[in-house]
C-alpha cells in the first residue's frame, strides 16, 4: 500500500497576492513527509490544493497517474477515495456520536451493509485506542480523543494516503507524543504515505522520513531532519537554534549518543 505524490511547479495566488510559487516535491510511497514553515506561508492552502479542494494557478499534482488539478470532477471523486484527511480541529460532526462520525464516509461512499459498517468502525476505533467510546459525542471527550476519532474516520475507507493538518496542535506534550507514535505505527503497519503539516519539532524527530520547508513563498529545503539542523537558511536556523529548538536538538543528540553506546 501507499502511493507516491508528485508535485510539479505548483503556484497559487489569491488576487494579486502570490501565496507560493513553483512548488516541486515528490513524496515517495510509504514515507512520512512533514511540511514545515513559518505561520502564514500557505501550508494549509497547499494541503487543500493537494486534496483537490483548491485549484492552483498552474502546476500539477499527480497521484496514481491522475493529475488532480485538471481531472474531471468524477475522476477526482474516485481518486479521493485513496485519501484520508484529518484537519486541525478534527472536523467532527458535533451532533453525531463517535460511531456515526467514523461511519459517515462508509455510508457516503460505499454500499456496505450496516453490519459491515459496524465491523469496520469498531476495527478503526480499536486501531486508534477508542474502543468503548463509540457512543460518546465529540463535546463529551478530550481534544486528544477527538483527534483519535478524526483519525479513525480518516482511516475508514482504508486509504493509501493520509493528509494531516497540525494533528498535535492543542495537545499537551504527553498527548502529542502518543499521537505521533500512533501515526508512525499506523503508517508503517498499514504502509500508508503520510503528508503532514506541523510546527512541532518533537514530531519531526519522532516520525518523519523527510521534511519539506515552505518559506519565502517557495520550497527552500527538502531533507531528513538531521540534515536540516545544519541549514544556513535564516528561518530554519532560528527554528532549530532558538530556545525551544536548542533543547530538543540537544536531547535528540544525547539520545543518539546513548543509542550508539547500546549498539556497541
Amino acid at each position: 500500500m501507499g502511493v507516491e505524490i508528485q508535485i510539479e511547479g505548483l503556484t497559487k495566488s489569491f488576487g494579486n497576492q502570490l501565496i507560493w510559487g513553483d512548488v516541486t516535491l515528490t513524496v515517495p510511497a510509504g514515507e512520512i513527509c512533514v511540511m514545515l514553515g513559518p505561520s502564514g506561508t500557505g501550508k494549509s492552502v497547499l494541503l487543500k490544493t493537494l486534496i483537490g479542494l483548491l485549484k492552483p494557478d498552474r502546476g500539477s499534482v499527480v497521484i496514481e497517474g491522475v493529475d488532480i488539478t485538471t481531472c474531471p470532477e468524477r475522476q477526482l471523486y474516485e481518486i479521493r477515495k485513496l485519501f484520508g484527511v484529518l484537519f486541525q480541529d478534527g472536523a467532527m460532526f458535533g451532533s453525531m456520536n463517535l460511531f456515526d462520525n467514523v461511519a459517515f464516509p462508509l455510508r457516503e461512499h460505499t454500499r456496505k451493509s450496516e453490519s459491515e459498517i459496524r465491523s469496520i468502525v469498531m476495527e478503526k476505533m480499536d486501531l486508534v485506542g477508542l474502543l468503548g467510546a463509540e457512543d460518546k459525542l465529540p463535546g463529551e471527550i478530550s481534544g486528544g480523543m477527538r483527534k483519535r476519532a478524526g483519525l479513525a474516520r480518516a482511516l475508514a475507507l482504508d486509504p493509501e494516503l493520509l493528509f494531516l493538518d497540525e494533528p498535535t496542535s492543542g495537545l499537551d506534550p504527553i498527548g502529542a507524543g502518543a499521537f505521533d507514535e500512533l501515526i508512525h505505527d499506523l503508517s508503517k503497519s498499514l504502509g500508508l504515505t503520510v503528508f503532514m503539516i506541523t510546527h512541532d519539532l518533537d514530531s519531526l524527530y519522532a516520525i518523519t522520513d523527510r521534511v519539506a520547508v515552505l518559506a519565502d513563498k517557495k520550497i527552500v529545503a527538502v531533507a531528513p531532519v538531521h540534515e536540516l539542523e545544519r541549514s544556513d537558511h535564516p528561518w530554519i536556523k532560528e527554528y532549530f537554534l532558538g530556545p525551544r529548538g536548542r533543547a530538543v536538538v540537544a536531547r535528540e543528540a544525547a539520545h543518539d549518543r546513548n543509542s550508539a553506546k547500546v549498539d556497541v
